[in-house]
């Protein structure tokens, strides 16, 4: 009995196995009918030639068409065969219509962007487009399309989600583009709501002085006039006579403030100054990092009046254009420039009607327009879109007036694909020009020539103020305030062949003067960074690729070191326990960089941080008290202003509530920072950069999917690197992207990026290159020798 029993055991167990196997082999062969086309001979509808595209070890495609219309339309194919999830996501964020492929979750997300109406923006885009770009993207929309359908199964996340992709349209082009507002732009809006609520409670000397970029660490290309404002004296503001109860101390243990984490690097050299006479160009762009990568590689080549023309570097799937990199004679790099490209308007309402109110015209009437929100597996959600002359009511400000939104990204004369006519300038001065009248966000735009020149602008439209400088909120009710238009492309802020012949920006203020006046002040970002590639170059002797990477890898903690001498000065005379503990751990477990086996790193960015959080939560301490949603983080000069007043010690700006005198806060900060070191009865020497600095870089679908991390995740791993240095490195957050060319030398140039080129966890691509990315490895920027081909061919018709 025993036996037989056993022996149907072993039966119905291998049925059980042999049916689980098929059913394993049959989700594989299903999920590989998503991976893309790599070898053989596809019809593309539409090209005039047959089209060769060419892929790499690394899966890096080399499109090579007759005309650059055929390269556009390939390149739309290659992009949804390998990313259109990526796509459809980033068309959905800007839209407001992520619900309606992934539920009720995404509800609220959808309803805070909808307001920004971005669909309807981009159809008014695409229907004003010249027909230049329209060409361009009419094809690129109909190779994406194409790639789709040429798909034998639809991408792996449309089968897990039991949902069908939806076909890409020219305006979702344009969406791209809206997304890359929000990200990029969006924030100034936040930063002004909380530099009004500082400015509307505070004395005005603390305002000015807490809202002014502090020069500390400033690291400017060109020179203005200074920027600092005199510290308010005790007759002015005098803190001992508050008594706010705001705490002092901060919630977020080891904050990484949203201010300190967002930006890029980039910098150029001229030929001058080179090792082999062509001008040097290195970007690295700092975004949220995930899988897939927010770029993509590619080398798109055609014929044109010139020869051929041939451009290598990132482009962003969705989008026909490229976004970084060089065209053999123009190369260029992006940085996040923190310009004002925005601003709150405060309404003034009508006292006897709440639905209208006052413009230079005279009353409105505030219309009410229905965004209906589409949810997949419940009902539609409505929101009324409260829409003015200047744009959709955005918040309240602290008396409960309407704030408004004005914003170049709601405007066509602002959004554009401007930035396809980089792509085929021959030198700095016809890209500058390009770059200036591109319709994206407000970026630094730094660019090098094959002639050795090398020259920076702003990308975007930049607005004409009248009546007041953009920082904070004003009514437009009278006409004294307001916009009129922007500025023309070739009357922007520029810097051609500077006399150094060096080039650096970091999210800094780069422009003084009247260029910064009409860049204007979105927060700028602290100028550490900038400061330490600046100084990096300029002690370089006739540098080489090999030299810029170098520098986009460089972790010293220069920034850091000077507040771990301010500390251990603070507890050099100390003989409490844990603070002799603490210097022991500056002194001895410091190696000058952000190193993952560095406690003393970590401690000395925790004492920072618990230093400045005490300080401006004393200086703020009434806005804490009257806002709720009030956030000290979005204050960029917070850095350089607790560095000034803990070095100054004046009595009157020390908060009584909570200290006697400054080496009492000083102190409690130190004590702060070992707290958090010593949590959980852990020794401090445990406490290092690298338990904290785990890069953890997934697809969204391990949210959901925790047990498919091996599929969905890059091997977690603790990197150097940290926000005030060039390395820029934090948990989710880093380098999309390190380039070094130099124009007509592209063969020498370098480039890696985190992931890989494919969206697909089954493609050998999906993280092919990534190690070259972590450990900086010196990769080439051009594709390598083909493993594959595939020839796209026309239809006949």
């Amino acid at each position: 009995m025993l036996r037989r029993t056993r022996r149907v055991f072993l039966i119905v167990l291998g049925s059980v196995c042999g049916l689980a196997a098929v059913l394993a082999l049959a989700l594989t062969f299903t999920l590989r009918g998503s991976l893309p086309r790599l070898d053989g001979e596809r019809v593309l509808p539409g090209v005039q030639a047959p089209v060769t595209v060419t892929r790499d070890s690394l899966g890096i495609p080399h499109i090579q068409a007759a005309n650059r219309l055929d390269a556009t339309r390939t390149l739309g194919y290659v992009h949804a065969q390998d990313r259109f999830f990526q796509m459809d996501l980033q068309r959905r964020g800007a839209a407001g219509e992520l619900a309606a492929l992934l539920g009720t979750a995404l509800v609220s997300t959808d309803r805070q962007v909808r307001i920004h109406r971005f669909r309807d923006v981009a159809r008014r885009v695409v229907s004003s487009m010249p027909a230049r770009h329209l060409d361009l993207l009419d094809a690129y929309t109909a190779g994406v399309n194409a790639g789709l359908a040429d798909l034998p199964v639809r991408p792996f996340e449309y089968l897990a989600l039991r949902r069908q992709p939806e076909p890409w349209l020219m305006e979702d082009t344009i969406l791209t583009i809206c997304a890359m507002f929000l990200d990029l732009d969006y924030s100034t809006a936040t930063t002004e709501k909380m530099n009004a609520m500082v400015a509307d409670i505070l004395p005005g000397p603390l305002a000015d002085y807490l809202l002014t970029p502090a020069a500390h660490w400033d690291a400017p290309v060109q020179d203005g006039p200074p920027y600092p404002v005199a510290i308010p004296d005790a007759s002015e503001v005098d803190l001992r006579a508050w008594t706010t109860d705001s705490p002092a101390t901060t919630t977020e243990g080891e904050p990484i403030p949203t201010a300190d984490t967002a930006g890029s690097n980039s910098w150029a050299v001229a030929g001058s100054l080179t090792a082999h006479g062509g001008a040097l160009l290195a970007n690295d762009m700092h975004l949220s990092l995930g899988l897939p990568n927010i770029w993509y590689r590619a080398r798109v080549s055609w014929p044109d009046s010139d020869g051929t023309r041939s451009l290598v570097g990132t482009t962003l799937p969705g989008n026909p254009g490229l976004v970084t990199g060089s065209n053999g004679d123009v190369a260029w790099g992006l940085t996040v420039a923190y310009a004002d490209a925005l601003d709150l308007v405060r309404l003034e309402m009508d006292p006897a009607d709440s639905t209208r109110y006052r413009t230079p015209d005279g009353w409105q009437t505030i219309n009410r327009l229905p965004e209906v929100i589409t949810v997949a597996g419940a009902d539609p959600d409505t929101l009324w879109v409260r829409q003015t002359r200047w744009g959709p009511v955005w918040s309240q400000d602290a008396g409960g007036a309407p704030l408004v939104l004005r914003w170049s990204a709601h405007d066509i004369e602002a959004v554009n694909l401007g930035s396809l006519d980089i792509e085929t300038t021959h030198n700095v001065d016809e890209a500058v020009l390009a770059a200036a009248g591109a319709g994206i966000p407000t970026l630094n735009f730094v660019c090098a020539d094959r002639a050795g020149n090398i020259a920076w602008t702003i990308t975007g439209r930049l607005p004409k103020r009248h009546g007041w400088d953009g920082r904070l909120p004003v009514s437009w009710a009278d006409g004294s305030c307001g916009w009129t238009g922007y500025r023309d492309p070739g009357g922007v802020p520029k810097i051609l062949r500077p006399a150094e012949g060096l080039l650096w920006t970091a999210n800094n203020r780069v422009a003084g003067g009247e260029d910064l006046r009409m860049i204007g002040d979105g927060g700028f970002g602290l100028g550490a960074r900038a400061q330490q590639i600046r100084d990096g170059l300029r002690a370089m002797d006739r540098p080489a690729e090999a030299d810029m990477l170098a520098l986009q890898l460089d972790d010293r903690a220069l920034f850091l070191n000077e507040w771990r001498l301010f500390a251990l000065a603070a507890v050099a005379d100390d003989t409490t326990a844990s603070r002799r503990e603490f210097a022991r751990l500056l002194r001895e477990d410091w190696d000058g960089h952000a190193s993952v086996a560095s406690a003393g790193y970590r401690l000395v960015r925790a004492f920072s941080y618990q230093l400045i959080d005490k300080v401006y939560r004393g200086l703020t301490g009434p806005v804490w008290s009257s806002h709720d949603e009030f956030e000290g983080k979005w204050l960029s000069s917070r850095h350089a202003i607790t560095w000034e007043l803990v070095h100054i010690r004046p009595p009157h700006l020390l908060p009584p509530v909570f200290f006697t005198s400054w080496d009492e806060l000083i102190l409690a900060a130190v004590d702060g920072a070992m707290d958090l070191a010593t949590a959980d009865g852990r020794a401090a020497a445990d406490w290092t950069w690298g338990r904290r600095n785990i890069v953890d870089i997934s697809h969204p679908f391990l949210n959901f999917m925790p047990q498919l991390r091996r599929w969905l995740a890059a091997p977690a791993q603790a990197l150097p690197g940290d926000g005030h240095m060039p390395r820029v490195q934090h948990q989710r957050h880093g380098a999309s992207q390190r380039m070094v060319v130099s124009p007509g030398r592209e063969k020498q140039g370098i480039f890696h990026m985190p992931g890989g080129q494919s969206g697909h966890p089954l493609s050998p691509y999906f993280l092919a290159g990534h190690e070259d990315w972590v450990s900086g490895r010196a990769s080439g920027l051009l594709p390598g020798t083909a493993v594959h081909r595939l020839v796209l061919v026309p239809d006949g018709n």
